[in-house]
């Protein structure tokens, strides 16, 4: 990946602009760190979002007047077939695009940019090859002129994801279950009021998959954010998710709003869980019965 667009895809991820990443001093940028006693209310409110291609002037309604009210310390897993607009409420939701019709508003703020307050991982992890694990943590704070001060909540963000051993090695050097692990902890040491996680696990073995479930799911239960997870792999959306929002496609809206009346950890061969996910088969037009 050419290096100007390695920095727009991290600074997407990490919402900070361009001329940050780029300036090695840095302004002060306020990283919306969350209070103990802080939280915060998502709104969608009749958000229609449509893509226009303008060499054939085809368009694409993507969403179609979604309301939605979301708080911190809920996890909202998004689940529905490809097209069905999961992915295009994260990037509302982070400021990366705004919508064709509604509002998207924190706390009674319409969301119009990007913003420390809202940071988003992706499926790929974006790390800086010439960076070690541990730059690659510190890389946010150090543009922020925050780095100083904070170097033990570096070393205990390498200690949550078990990394200590590989602190000092190059992304090239890491597995694709390391790599995801620093790239969700350096969105995560801001610590966002909201966290955006558009399928981070996708492109993971099974095993580290799961390993990585609960990774994610104990760094959200000690800060109660508000998270918010894309994801095509039901059994994960309900393993995670205090609510799973079901989607259809043709315009992209939600069909069903489930709340996981389960403690953590789950156990996916309860009959609660298989009838959880029979529901949310049978609303994805797959049916299920085991």
């Amino acid at each position: 990946m050419p290096h100007f667009a390695l920095v727009e895809s991290v600074r997407q991820e990490l919402n900070i602009p361009i001329a940050t990443l780029l300036d090695t001093k840095g302004p002060e940028i306020r990283t919306g760190a969350l209070k103990d006693d802080k939280k915060v209310t998502l709104k969608l409110e009749k958000v229609s979002k449509s893509f226009a291609k303008i060499e054939t002037d085809e368009v694409t309604h993507a969403l179609n007047e979604i309301d939605l009210t979301l708080n911190s310390g809920e996890f909202i897993s998004l689940v529905g077939p490809s097209g069905c607009g999961k992915s295009t409420i994260l990037r509302l939701v982070a400021g990366l695009i705004v919508p064709t019709k509604g509002t998207v508003s924190v706390d009674g703020k319409e969301v119009k940019e990007p913003s420390p307050e809202r940071g988003m991982v992706f499926q790929k992890p974006t790390l800086f090859p010439w960076l070690t694990v541990e730059k690659n943590i510190a890389f946010s704070l150090r543009m922020q002129g925050k780095l100083k001060g904070n170097e033990d909540k570096v070393k205990r963000m390498i200690d949550v994801i078990g990394l200590e051993a590989f602190k000092d090695d190059y992304p090239d050097q890491l597995s694709g279950g390391m790599a995801q692990r620093v790239a969700l902890v350096r969105s995560l040491i801001n610590e966002p009021d909201i966290l955006l996680l558009d399928e981070p696990l996708g492109a993971l073995d099974a095993f580290t998959r799961m390993n990585m479930q609960d990774e994610i799911l104990k760094i959200w239960y000690e800060k109660q954010q508000l998270a918010i997870m894309v994801t095509h792999d039901v059994d994960e959306a309900i393993y995670m998710g205090t609510r799973v929002l079901v989607m259809d496609a043709n315009p992209g809206r939600i069909v069903d709003d489930i709340k996981i009346d389960q403690t953590y950890p789950r156990d996916r061969s309860s009959q609660a869980f298989v009838e959880y996910r029979n529901r949310i088969l049978n609303q994805l037009h797959f049916g299920g019965n085991s």
